[in-house]
């Protein structure tokens, strides 16, 4: 079966036809074993239950970028890939603007994450007691969510494309992205939209990469100026989305929070509709 790659829609999850649906359980990996406890988990993976070595040869995109490392019969997770000055101290930097250590985050959504963030940054926020639901889209490095999975970590196969999120709305304290590649400022807003429906109000929401830090990156095989106009788009839809922007760190992240009583006119006026679903939209009170 073939699906168009507008909307990222050959990502998402479809039902087969009849003739091809599965009527059977999908049988472990050979030599497949009880994995580590937690947490011990938090670093290792034996490489039994996720055969995938190959991810650490250095011919493996990600393998360059230091995620994981093979060890005699494991997989070890690297602390210092989440972000550069390691997992611990991102989450920590986070941490000082979000009252994480107070409670009130006890969600958090991780957005279109890859191998490293998609098992690591829900194992660092696990343990400052937040549950991080994690998703990622099936690629070529097709271990990324089995790996998150064997470190005890929530995560599931998915991308936002077309559809809703399969999350009710407001039921996350924050959402995050780091380098996820999606195109937040596309399609009228639509992904930034949905996020704000399954943010609570009050709610953060954390974008660090590109576009962030468009004077100082180097990559991506994109201009600065086409950076710099992807955060002029994404800085304009969060302010059609009654969040409030909070503050700029370093350079390479950026956070809002999504207050309702800082707008002043119904959603629906702010920002039309993209979704087909009109229950995608929250509704933002009218300032009284």
């Amino acid at each position: 079966m073939t699906f168009p790659r507008d909307n990222m829609v050959y990502r998402e999850r479809h039902c087969p036809p009849d003739n091809e649906k599965l009527y059977c359980l999908i049988p472990a990996p050979k030599g497949y074993v009880a994995p580590f406890k937690w947490p011990k988990s938090h670093d290792f993976v034996p490489n039994a239950n996720v055969p995938q070595k190959s991810l650490t040869s250095l011919t493996v995109e990600k393998a360059i970028q230091n995620w994981v490392h093979y060890e005699g019969n494991v997989f070890r997770f690297s602390p210092n890939r989440t972000s550069p000055q390691g997992a611990d101290k991102y989450i920590d930097q986070l941490a000082s603007v979000i009252p994480i250590a107070e409670g009130k985050v006890r969600t958090a959504l991780d957005t279109g994450c890859g191998l490293g963030e998609v098992a690591s940054l829900g194992a660092y926020l696990l343990r400052k007691n937040v549950l991080t639901m994690s998703f990622a889209p099936r690629d070529n490095h097709e271990a990324q969510v089995q790996f998150a999975l064997e470190r005890g970590v929530p995560a599931y196969i998915g991308v936002l494309g077309s559809i809703k999120l399969p999350f009710p709305s407001r039921v996350f304290d924050m959402a995050h992205c780091s380098r996820c590649l999606i195109p937040w400022s596309g399609n009228d807003g639509m992904y930034m939209m949905e996020v704000d429906r399954v943010l609570r109000p009050g709610g953060y929401w954390v974008l660090s990469g590109p576009p962030i830090g468009w004077k100082i990156h180097k990559g991506w095989q994109r201009t600065k100026e086409d950076l710099r106009n992807e955060r002029r788009k994404i800085e304009q839809f969060a302010e059609l989305l009654c969040w409030n922007y909070l503050l700029s760190r370093g350079l390479l992240s950026q956070l809002w929070d999504s207050d309702p009583q800082v707008c002043n006119k119904p959603f629906h006026e702010a920002v039309p509709p993209t979704f087909s679903n009109p229950s995608l939209h929250r509704r933002i009170p009218q300032a009284t």
